[in-house]
């Protein structure tokens, strides 16, 4: 499997969200009310449902939380759309945005905003998704490579993984978009513990920003965009620089 900026998004989510826990509460948790209003409050008879939950925990989700947002769903009070915006950004930079938002307008107005001032433009459905393949993803950090490889390997095939890679820290898992939630379920059983599951937009090809501008432009958007809270997820194809270790 060739390499993919998730992991390197994972730990910068990391480094810039330790000090704002309310806002990951509030995106998972429309997710978890999603789920649970289309496909029922049991996790047990709900994949999509059990794979959120295990997400918001690895989050450092209060139990409280997730069952006060399971009844939530029940009551209906809110609607939730899911909409997917693509853009260019800075030195044209391929984005693809997921939203979960109960105000169409509101959302589309702020992305366009950030698109325009970083020095992109948001596009039509369609417009740069082609730069895209779409697969199930799994990540497992792995301090310290304490998993055995061969082992991880064995049971990521037996469970229906389609792919494996053992990075230094890190196991990424690909799966076919649907087997998500399944083949996520089957690792859980089998004693492991992931930091995300979900069906994302893998990009195809990488883009470069040489200019120091345009580089800082690209992070403001990143950040504007990972801050709002109808944003989901967010993909593009930016070859991020490397960022140096801590000694």
């Amino acid at each position: 499997m060739s390499g993919h900026s998730k992991w390197a998004n994972i730990k910068r989510k990391k480094e810039k969200t330790d000090g704002q826990r309310a806002k990951i509460f509030t995106k998972i948790g429309r997710e978890i009310t999603v789920a649970a209003r289309e496909g029922g409050p049991d996790p047990n008879n709900n994949s999509r449902l059990a794979t959120l939950i295990a997400k918001a925990k690895a989050n450092n989700v209060p139990n409280d939380n997730i069952e006060r947002l399971l009844k939530k769903a029940g009551e209906g009070k809110e609607d939730y759309e899911e909409i997917t915006y693509e853009g260019y950004g800075p030195s044209g930079v391929a984005l693809i945005v997921e939203t979960l938002t109960d105000n169409r307008n509101r959302t589309a107005g702020d992305l366009r905003h950030y698109f325009d001032k970083c020095g992109g433009n948001l596009g039509q459905t369609g417009s740069v998704s082609f730069l895209f393949e779409r697969r199930g993803m799994i990540y497992i950090e792995n301090e310290d490579n304490r998993i055995d490889e061969e082992k991880v390997m064995d049971d990521c095939f037996e469970v229906g993984a389609t792919d494996f890679n053992y990075e230094d820290g890190m196991i990424t898992i690909t799966t076919e978009p649907n087997d998500v939630p399944k083949v996520a379920a089957a690792l859980q059983e089998k004693g492991y513990t992931y930091d995300s599951a979900e069906a994302e937009y893998i990009p195809m090809t990488k883009s470069k920003i040489d200019d120091e501008a345009l580089l800082q432009k690209m992070e403001k958007l990143l950040d504007l965009l990972e801050e709002n809270d109808d944003v989901q997820n967010v993909y593009h194809n930016w070859d991020m620089p490397e960022e140096p270790d801590e000694d």
